[in-house]
């Protein structure tokens, strides 16, 4: 139907009615409907008042009778030039129409009335009353039936051809005739009450099939619109709505061809189109059925030969009709098996992760021979993290692919290999005939691993540590098994890595005392049971202490005395190590108030204190509680810490010297790239490392060198100091040869109690006087 467009005025119009602008036209359309009957009709008025005129011989119905045939013929004409227009798409044009409409409907009703009267009143004839009465008779039913869809149309028509006969029995004056024209009034109301019943029902009737149109339409757009695809199936079990999807997923041109088919004849077409196995078919067509037979939701998958996934639903609608859906799910199936794979497997090699691993090694071990012997190997690749401090961590994940590479040739039946986690990899073996067979399934692995490997332009050597554990699988869990190879792990790197360790019994009471000693020092450090001491260090030009470095030292209550080289990584890897830092900088700044002005204390902070921005508070906080003036306090950076993040830590040491402490570059020489940093931080001094004077009476090599640094530092304006000075005759060489300006080291004794520090501070070694011309030239 051609779109409607409903003016404003139309609800003005209509506001007795509230038609609305559609109808409104559709009425005013049917009033041009069927032009004959007006035809046929003109013909009977324009008869009649001929009969009339003969029986009566007046003129008058003469005149009538053609008057009354030419407004027929003029209406007739008139509505055929409605239906030659048919441009009723709006309601200003169907209004238009509607007033040319009344103009003729008018016209021939006002001279069938004026008939009507002139045979009643004006010229009355026997025959002209019975004529007359027959006119009305036949014209009121056309009143309504014709003109219903113009209530102005009803009303003249009414009023024009109804009112001229009561009015015309009232005026003959006699009593019966006025009581029948009185009776006949009403008759008007009942035509307009007529009229209006007819269009009511009718309007009723077109907005109910328009609503239900309108709600077919939605219904069908919703069908046809929704990504599944979507049947319903009659009582007999087949198609009776079918949507567009599903006439897609099913390969047909429209959802018509759906209409009639079973189940089983829509998933043949798959198994016909090779998309579908037949037992695939069998099995999807029975769960559908007992799903819609027992009135249960039911979900079934199915993957097609070409890879896509389809999901299957069905259940019970109403009035015994089933409803099926399905849908692509292809892209929801892949998603999940690459979640489920993300969470089962390293997202860089591809082997399976630790959570996997486990669930892998447990459902291994549950199944089998429990009498057998399995093995589980944690292997570790050593010093890898230089590899990634140095070259960066893209090329990190290379070598670690690259080893991952190397392992996957070992893996298969029975040997499943792991990613644990940053560097290190988990391989278990499912059966080992004894240990002489697992130390060649690993020696073959290592052998496997060696070798250099390209990593984007870098050549990296590989190298790792392993420890592994064997064990009955009868009375073990794989945790147990974890726990006891990376105990052997530790073991292997101890003992100089590059190679493997078989789990004995004594590594697991050496990891208990270990992780007692663990307990006992951070209960140490949390009851300030630690103490320190300070190690002198003395001027070259006067042969006395300038300066001390601050050293923890923990007395065990049972053990006695415990080596920082031990208890010190232990607090590394505790994470308490900047607890104790903070500690010894507190000590010293209060012990060295009490010194004499010219001698001052150096503290080492651990590369964890430079991560965090509170170093510069705990500096701050130590000066103001001590009193301690901030020219006298020396802060020892390490390499580690500034290879962590060199920026960072450039910040903060500046942010140190803004305080006015002094910045001392700690083991200078050893590590990557030591001579850039003279450059680019702010040092006031650098500490030569013990290396470079172990062999300086014997080297002359080594003595260039390390006069060659001590030359290259001075240029800078730094100030020297070298560590590990042992013997008297390598302080000679260095008074002679190198000249730093300060020398630490055992030779000038062990380390002090603060009180020892305050004694020896105006004391002169007793070699000094045996070195001091030297020691004048070296000021000098």
């Amino acid at each position: 139907m051609t779109a409607v467009r409903a003016a404003p005025q139309a609800m003005q119009a209509n506001k007795s009615e509230e038609i609305a602008g559609d109808v409104y036209v559709g009425f005013v359309r049917s009033l041009f409907n069927d032009p004959g009957i007006l035809l046929i009709g003109a013909f009977c008025h324009g008869l009649i008042g001929l009969l009339v005129y003969f029986s009566s011989k007046e003129p008058i119905y003469l005149a009538l009778s053609v008057i009354m045939l030419g407004a027929g013929l003029y209406r007739y004409y008139g509505i055929r030039k409605g239906q030659r227009a048919s441009n009723f798409d709006d309601y200003d044009t169907a209004k238009k129409w509607e007033r040319y409409y009344l103009i003729g409907g008018t016209i021939q009703a006002f001279f069938m009335g004026l008939f009507c009267f002139t045979s009643i009143y004006l010229k009355p004839d026997m025959f002209g009353e019975s004529a007359a009465i027959a006119v009305i008779m036949g014209s009121t039913v056309t009143i309504v039936g014709r003109n219903y869809g113009s209530k102005a149309m009803v009303t003249v028509q009414a009023f024009t051809v109804v009112l001229p006969i009561a009015v015309g029995l009232m005026l003959k004056g006699d009593t019966n005739n006025f009581i029948l024209g009185l009776y006949i009034v009403p008759f008007i109301f009942i035509i307009t009450r007529m009229a209006n019943h007819v269009r009511t029902v009718l309007f009723n009737a077109i907005s109910q099939r328009k609503t239900a149109a309108r709600l077919a339409e939605r219904f069908n757009r919703a069908l046809n619109t929704m990504s599944h695809g979507l049947v319903m199936l009659g009582p007999d079990g087949r198609v009776v709505v079918g949507n567009a999807e599903a006439a897609h997923l099913m390969s047909m041109r429209s959802p018509d061809a759906l209409l009639g088919r079973s189940i089983h004849g829509l998933l043949m077409r798959g198994v016909a189109g090779g998309m579908l196995a037949p037992k695939d078919c069998r099995y999807i067509e029975a769960q559908l059925t007992r799903a819609l037979r027992e009135g249960r939701d039911r979900k079934v998958l199915v993957s097609l030969a070409n890879g896509q996934h389809y999901e299957f639903s069905a259940r019970e609608g109403s009035q015994e009709l089933g409803v099926i859906t399905f849908e692509d799910v292809t892209a929801r199936v892949e998603a999940e098996e690459k979640i489920r794979f993300m969470a089962r497997y390293d997202s860089l090699t591809g082997l399976p992760n630790r959570a996997y691993f486990h669930e892998l090694v447990g459902e291994s071990m549950a199944s089998g021979d429990r009498d057998r012997l399995c093995a589980l190997a944690v292997l570790d690749l050593d010093d890898f993290k230089s590899v990634n401090d140095t070259l960066g961590h893209p090329i990190g994940d290379g070598l670690i692919y690259a080893v991952a590479e190397r392992l996957v040739a070992f893996a298969g039946q029975g040997i499943n290999v792991s990613r644990f986690g940053g560097d290190e990899f988990m391989i278990f073996f499912d059966r080992i005939d004894d240990e002489t067979h697992m130390a060649r399934q690993l020696e073959d692995i290592f052998a496997g691993l060696q070798g250099d490997v390209d990593v984007a332009g870098h050549v990296l050597r590989i190298q790792a540590s392993a420890g592994a554990v064997l064990s009955r699988v009868e009375g073990t869990d794989v945790d147990e098994m974890i726990v006891k190879a990376d105990l052997a792990l530790y073991k292997a790197k101890e003992l100089g890595k590059n190679n493997w360790r078989l789990f004995e019994a004594s590594m697991d009471a050496a990891f208990r005392n270990r992780q007692l000693m663990k307990a006992d020092l951070r209960s140490a450090v949390e009851s300030k049971g630690l103490r320190v001491v300070y190690q002198p260090i003395v001027a070259m030009n006067t042969m006395r202490i300038a300066s001390c470095e601050a050293l923890c030292r923990w007395d065990h209550p049972d053990l006695g005395p415990i080596s920082p080289s031990i208890f010190i990584p232990l607090a590394e890897e505790m994470g308490i190590i900047s607890e104790i830092s903070t500690f010894v900088l507190q000590a010293a700044c209060t012990e060295c108030a009490k010194w004499p002005a010219q001698t001052s204390v150096s503290v080492n902070l651990s590369a964890k204190d430079f991560r965090n921005r509170d170093v510069i508070q705990k500096v701050r906080e130590a000066l103001a509680s001590s009193g301690l003036a901030a020219s006298r306090l020396e802060i020892e950076v390490t390499e580690t810490a500034l290879l962590d993040d060199k920026s960072l830590t450039r910040q903060y040491i500046e942010e140190l010297k803004q305080l006015g402490v002094r910045i001392a570059l700690d083991d200078f020489g050893t590590g990557y790239s030591s001579l850039s940093y003279l450059h680019k931080l702010p040092l006031d001094k650098i500490k030569i490392d013990r290396s470079f004077v172990m062999d300086v009476t014997q080297s002359p090599r080594s003595l260039d060198l390390l006069k060659g640094i001590v030359d290259l530092t001075r240029t800078l304006g730094l100030t020297v100091t070298i560590e590990g000075v042992e013997t008297f005759e390598q302080l000679k060489i260095l008074v002679h040869t190198v000249k730093p300006d300060l020398v630490q080291g055992f030779l000038f004794g062990a380390a002090l109690s603060a009180s020892g520090i305050e004694t020896m501070s105006n004391v002169t070694w007793p070699f000094a006087a045996e070195l001091r011309p030297v020691a004048k030239l070296a000021a000098t």
